[in-house]
């Protein structure tokens, strides 16, 4: 966030005397900044420090320059720390009414940051991101604490130099680059960094067309290298020196960053220009040895090369707990805190929109003063609502405190809202001097213009003749384009999306102006009219209609308040097949407050499956939109209760995408739906961690897609399960090539496939491959023969296995094969805990292998039932069980024809040595009576540990 502390954003590569700057003072804000977004001071470090600046000293810096060169190094970099500490420490937080910065270490609340993959971006539209719930699952994942980015991975090798972090607007990413430098500064972190420099991409724009070096850019941070001319010299400190450079906001930059046609820059004292001083400090050509922290929006993250990132993060805003938190230190009322909370809960797409933590403070000051005062106005339970009840709160603020008329305010706000329209339309979240003079805003008198709502308008001013403006949010730059578009046509009877030629009406009229939106938002690709498109719908209703004209009374309105669009809406619903888009249409019925389909979609779920239903498009698109605002985790999704076809997994997709384990089992699964669900597993959000796809018929191009996400970077999941699939020969190549090399995928079950010798080389091959993290790997019932046991066996020797449970049971081995997988079971590299060897034809001389294994392996678990074991491999087995080495806990011998002598081998056992079995299964064996007289005492007796006794 940025605080009105900072006066600005400096030019951070000034070529003047820093004495012939001109300074320029920036106007006191008259509403303060808020947490979350982008604060007046994170907008710019001030550059130019003066080292006879008294203010700044702290007990670390020294009154006299040390001489060895490591204690000069340390001496200005305890300064530098001291003045990013006075840059850093306040914030200027919460409502509009507080005058006075809050302290960042005392306010800030931890964000939760995950894994994201290095190849895949995604481009939807960040509202679809929010308002997919899969924060919920994403917790039970280990999160990423925002001081250990740069920590290397597990299993890494190599330092991790650049980072990239993603997160929709408003999320928190400036918050957290600004808690980062602070925890540094302040020595809580990453103390083996002896210089940061953060620079942010906004500035950059500025200075794009003028040339530095790297040198230069650190000259206006380091002032230990101000007076070094001797560039050798400069090297060699710099050598010596730990950087870190912080770009902020990637998705603000207006310079081409082209890292395919690179002009090569080697030399740090040499002047470039700024693409080229970018692209080349990001791709290691100038100063490899630092450390790159890149912060974006994910739509705007694709613009760095994937072969520069060693590592992203996800920020994914606030969780349900944090959310509580937040409202209940927001608004001081205990009572209201409950209230208002009690609402949001009510109104799901308002909770959801919750996540990011601006959105959080917004609504918090809407409801504190709504609920104080019910009787004059209605609680906000939609987007619209919320924003226009947000809008008129700070013009009456605004209003009062400076005596305005509302006719200057009026056509503020049109103005706004033609430059939020027209630069939504290019995609600009940043705009400049020459954006708000083509929108007829008058430059000199900006902050006029940003006073009047400074929440939701700001100007920044730098140490260069410039401004930069912006508004706090992605989707208050929608509302007031969305209230543009709407303003003209009350005032102007102009639908002035028509005359961007995407369709021709006769007759202008409301109905027409809202049905062009509609096709303009379903025609986008990446969902960035969906927003604007409710709050448009959402002016339709009279009770918002009403607040507008609270604050625009010199607007005409028209005698006709309301225009239903319910019906083209359900039109478009049951004609539009992409789940995505009708997702959005419904939220747009929320919008004017018509519940009719949702109602009737809740009504088809008392029953207790839809399987027996036919469903039309409407009714699968209402579904979506139940379950995904339901507020109900979404731990697993059964495709049985709605229909085994791909078609219902077609439709359902965005609840898969959100669902922490899919089952879609005996179901006959088409390509192209394999196509769609390997697309849900690498969708950069995506929940989905266990897929579950047993006894369903898949193609072997099936098989290629779903293997194919396996691959991907972006791919979470940990389990799959194909068991039953009849999957070919060739599909099993795929698959192994597959999961050798994805670190997410700990357990694969292959089960009743015919998988062969073959088959199962090519898994053996793919678990000795380093990037394998495969932990459980089930292959019962696959035809493997001696061959493939051969090669299983040596790849559990194989140093880089981490196979914790394997099943082969119902295969045939035979005797030599077996004794393999034995040796290579006793090898110290292997810790297998559960083997898993039921009908294989098992004998006592197998057990005498298996013996051996017992007395060095560290087994939990042993299945040996329908083997014919007999008394005498029982006793061997028992031999065993009697050492103190031995730590199995589980042992199953059922129908292994067992008799009164081998349960007189188990119990002699198992009273020498009581300490470690505590499951024992001796089911379908014929020495039954003598077994409960034999063993059924060591239940009861508390010496021995023998929890589960079946016989």
């Amino acid at each position: 966030m940025k605080s009105d502390q900072s006066k600005g954003i400096p030019i951070l590569f000034s070529t003047e005397d820093k004495d012939t700057q001109p300074k320029q003072e920036r106007p006191d804000s008259p509403v303060p900044s808020m947490m979350s977004m982008k604060s007046d001071q994170s907008k710019g470090i001030p550059i130019l420090f003066s080292t006879e600046d008294n203010s700044i000293q702290t007990q670390s810096t020294c009154q006299t320059v040390p001489e060895s060169p490591t204690d000069i190094l340390l001496y200005h970099s305890a300064r530098h720390k001291s003045r990013m500490e006075i840059q850093f420490q306040n914030v200027q937080e919460g409502s509009c009414l507080r005058d006075s910065p809050a302290h960042l270490q005392d306010i800030y609340t931890d964000l939760h940051i995950t894994e994201q993959g290095v190849a895949e971006v995604n481009t939807e539209h960040e509202v679809r991101l929010i308002e997919t719930p899969s924060w919920k699952t994403e917790l039970e994942d280990n999160g990423i604490s925002y001081n250990d980015v740069f920590q290397s991975l597990p299993g890494q090798c190599v330092q991790t130099r650049t980072v990239m972090t993603t997160g929709v607007a408003g999320i928190g990413k400036t918050v957290m680059v600004r808690k980062f430098i602070l925890d540094w500064a302040q020595g809580r972190a990453n103390q083996d960094v002896h210089f940061i420099i953060p620079i942010e991409f906004r500035e950059l724009n500025l200075v794009k067309e003028k040339k530095y070096s790297i040198v230069s850019v650190l000259r206006t941070f380091i002032e230990s290298i101000k007076d070094v001319g001797d560039s050798q010299k400069i090297g060699e400190y710099l050598d010596t020196c730990k950087l870190l450079f912080i770009l902020d906001g990637l998705d603000e930059c207006r310079i081409p960053l082209d890292f395919q046609n690179i002009d090569h820059s080697y030399d740090i004292t040499e002047p470039t220009s700024v693409d080229i001083l970018l692209t080349n400090l990001i791709k290691r050509n100038l100063l490899p040895s630092a450390l790159v922290w890149i912060t974006s929006r994910p739509a705007a993250a694709s613009q760095i090369a994937p072969q520069c990132i060693d590592r992203v993060t996800y920020l994914q805003g606030f969780t349900d707990p944090q959310k509580e938190e937040y409202f209940r230190k927001t608004i001081s009322d205990e009572c209201l805190a409950d209230r208002a909370l009690a609402h949001l809960k009510s109104c799901r797409s308002l909770y959801n929109m919750c996540y990011i933590p601006l959105f959080s403070w917004m609504s918090s000051v809407v409801l504190e003063r709504r609920l104080k005062e019910t009787e004059k106005g209605e609680i906000p339970t939609t987007l619209t609502q919320m924003y226009t009840q947000f809008l008129v709160i700070h013009v009456h603020i605004r209003q009062d405190k400076y005596m305005e008329t509302t006719e200057g305010g009026e056509e503020m706000i049109f103005k706004l809202g033609k430059l939020a329209f027209e630069q939504l339309q290019k995609g600009n979240l940043i705009f400049y001097e020459e954006d708000l003079r083509d929108c007829g805003l008058d430059v000199k008198e900006a902050s006029l213009y940003s006073g009047v709502c400074t929440e939701m308008f700001r100007k920044e001013f730098g140490l260069f003749e410039g401004k930069v403006f912006c508004f706090v949010h992605l989707s208050v730059q929608e509302y007031l384009a969305a209230l543009y578009v709407y303003l003209t046509f009350v005032r102007n009877n102009t639908n002035v999306l028509d005359t961007q030629k995407h369709c021709t009406q006769s007759r202008p009229d409301l109905h027409n102006l809202y049905k062009t939106a509609v096709d303009l938002a379903l025609q986008s690709r990446d969902g960035h009219l969906d927003l604007f498109l409710r709050f448009l719908l959402g002016f339709s209703l009279e009770s918002n209609q009403k607040l507008l004209r609270d604050v625009l009374p010199q607007i005409g309105w028209p005698s006709q308040r309301t225009v239903p669009i319910n019906k083209y809406l359900k039109k478009m619903i049951c004609e539009n097949p992409a789940p995505e888009k009708s997702i959005n249409l419904f939220h747009c019925m929320n919008e004017v407050k018509d519940h009719s389909l949702v109602s009737e979609m809740q009504s088809y779920l008392q029953l207790r499956s839809l399987s027996a239903v036919k469903l039309s498009t409407c009714h699968w698109a209402a579904l979506n939109f139940v379950l995904l605002t339901s507020g109900r985790e979404l731990d697993m999704f059964d495709l049985s209760q709605y229909g085994e076809s791909s078609e219902a997994l077609h439709y359902l997709l965005p609840v898969v995408k959100a669902s922490r384990m899919v089952l879609a089992s005996k179901c006959s699964l088409a390509d192209k739906t394999c196509e769609e669900l390997a697309s849900a597993v690498i969708f950069c959000t995506s929940s989905i961690r266990r897929l579950d796809l047993s006894f369903s018929k898949l193609s072997h191009a099936g098989v290629m897609h779903l293997s194919s996400a396996l691959e991907n970077p972006n791919c979470k999941l940990q389990a799959f399960r194909l068991n039953g699939c009849k999957i070919p020969l060739k599909s099993c190549a795929v698959l192994a090539t597959a999961f050798s090399k994805t670190p997410a995928l700990t357990e694969l079950n292959l089960n009743d496939n015919e998988v062969g010798d073959s088959g199962a080389q090519l898994i053996a091959a793919g678990l000795q491959n380093p990037q394998c993290k495969l932990q459980i790997l089930r292959l019962r019932s696959c035809k493997i023969a001696e061959a493939g046991f051969q090669s299983l066996a040596a790849a559990l020797q194989s140093k880089p296995s981490l196979l914790r449970e394997l099943d082969l049971s119902m295969n045939r081995p035979g005797h030599l094969a077996l004794k393999a997988l034995c040796d290579a079971l006793c090898d110290p590299l292997c810790e297998l805990h559960i083997l898993k060897l039921n009908n294989c034809n098992l004998t006592e001389q197998s057990c005498v292998n298996l013996a051996s294994v017992l007395e060095v392996l560290s087994l939990r678990e042993l299945h040996l039932s329908d083997n014919m074991l007999q008394d005498s491999g029982v006793s061997e087995i028992s031999s065993t069980l009697a050492k103190q080495k031995c730590n199995l806990e589980v042992l199953k011998l059922c129908n292994c024809s067992v008799t009164e002598e081998g349960f007189g081998h188990l119990a002699s056992a198992l009273r020498s040595n009581p300490s470690h079995l505590r499951e024992l299964y001796l089911n379908w064996n014929p020495g039954k009576e003598h077994g409960e007289e034999l063993l059924g005492g060591l239940q009861q007796d508390q010496e021995y540990a023998l929890d589960k006794l079946e016989l």
